[in-house]
């Protein structure tokens, strides 16, 4: 799939607008408020102050779909949980703050597998991601004053599975207290990708030898591929503030969902190489006319555009699923889940819109159901009493 019809010239945001970005930025900084600049969780209902301003006009607003009214609870109980990953057709799940991994069974039996010491818990930071290549499960975590990424073997039969000690393959990553990205998921190459938002260093995401504000591209050891686009390094793509969905469709396209500042969440088509514009651009940026030299009238350069756009209190997205047919994405704050098809990518539709609470994570079983895991005990959300939740549908 070609993105050259989502590639638009960027717009610096110069003046007013860009000094009242400071000013937001700096406001959220010093609050610590986290995955959202202090928007997200400062409401606690998704229809509360819903927006669809500057929304795809293909969007449709229908709140379910076939399977998707009365998800099966498949476990209760779980601590602010972070991610999921399948190792054959067991489950395992991260939980952040805790630093627990935790094995599912298929009868939905659930048990610590093991705990990562080292993980930090603070503001956002914690255990992210989790993902499974063969017979290694591999974790993105906060350490102290770093991000990490350390990979374990998987032992035994399900149901009774441990982990062996653990082994760094990265580490010395920035890290602060929000927009860590922390998304781990191994690509149709077989290589490994994480995503890593600008750690509130916001000038960092366009600097090309800065490994923050990026998506990061290694082979399983960690070693930098030969054919990365930024030569030596482990940077795949740029521009981005704090990604944190990442998958691929059948024929090998790449998606990332992304949290934006106070006006545009976004779903992105992702090009080796590509500059997606954060801090100079959020969302789809306005066309100011070509320059001499072909870029931007103002000198921005380039930049990638979103594929969609969701207003913050629709969205605040998370993790991401790409099936034969369709794109999902775990909304947080927008409490429900964005269905995108993969034959227009304009198109929109919304499930759960306010049934489940904060959705974190969303994956699709070997078997072709989808598991989602909401996010309600993470200090923003409204828990109910069996929060938080891992749940099952079949669309």
């Amino acid at each position: 799939m070609s993105t050259s019809a989502q590639r638009r010239t960027g717009r610096l945001l110069t003046g007013a607008a860009m000094s009242l970005a400071v000013v937001l930025s700096a406001c959220s900084s010093n609050s610590g408020s986290g995955e959202s600049d202090g928007r997200d969780g400062s409401e606690s209902g998704a229809a509360s102050a819903r927006s669809d301003s500057g929304s795809s006009a293909a969007r449709s607003t229908s709140s379910s779909a076939p399977g998707a009214g009365s998800p099966e609870v498949v476990a209760t109980g779980l601590e602010a949980p972070w991610s999921i990953a399948f190792f054959g057709q067991t489950m395992l799940v991260s939980e952040r703050d805790s630093g627990r991994i935790l094995e599912v069974s298929a009868g939905r039996d659930v048990r610590e597998v093991g705990q990562i010491e080292d993980a930090s818990a603070s503001g956002e930071a914690g255990l992210h991601g989790l993902a499974v290549d063969d017979d290694r499960l591999y974790a993105f975590f906060a350490a102290g004053t770093e991000n990490r990424i350390v990979r374990f073997d998987i032992l035994g039969e399900a149901g009774e599975l441990s982990l062996s000690e653990e082994e760094t393959i990265l580490d010395g990553l920035p890290t602060a207290n929000f927009h860590n990205g922390g998304r781990l998921a191994f690509g149709p190459d077989g290589l490994l990708y994480a995503t890593l938002g600008d750690t509130g260093d916001r000038d960092s995401a366009q600097d090309e030898k800065a490994l923050s504000g990026k998506i990061l591209r290694m082979t399983p050891d960690g070693d930098i591929p030969a054919d990365n686009p930024f030569g030596d390094s482990l940077v795949f793509s740029m521009g981005h503030r704090n990604p944190q969905g990442i998958g691929w469709d059948d024929e090998g396209t790449m998606y990332a969902s992304e949290f934006g500042q106070d006006t545009w969440d976004e779903l992105n088509v992702i090009d080796a190489g590509g500059n997606y514009g954060w801090p100079e651009v959020e969302g789809i940026a306005e066309d100011s006319g070509p320059a001499d030299d072909g870029g931007s009238g103002d000198g921005s350069g380039d930049f990638i555009d979103p594929v969609q756009q969701w207003s913050p209190d629709e969205a605040s997205p998370s993790g991401l699923a790409v099936t034969d047919e369709s794109i999902l994405i775990a909304g947080l704050r927008g409490e429900r889940l964005h269905q995108v098809p993969l034959d227009d990518l304009s198109a929109s539709n919304e499930l759960w819109a306010g049934e489940h609470g904060r959705l974190r994570d969303v994956v699709e079983a070997p078997n072709g159901s989808l598991l989602v895991l909401t996010n309600n005990t993470d200090g923003r959300g409204e828990p109910g009493p069996d929060d938080d939740r891992l749940l099952r549908f079949t669309p």
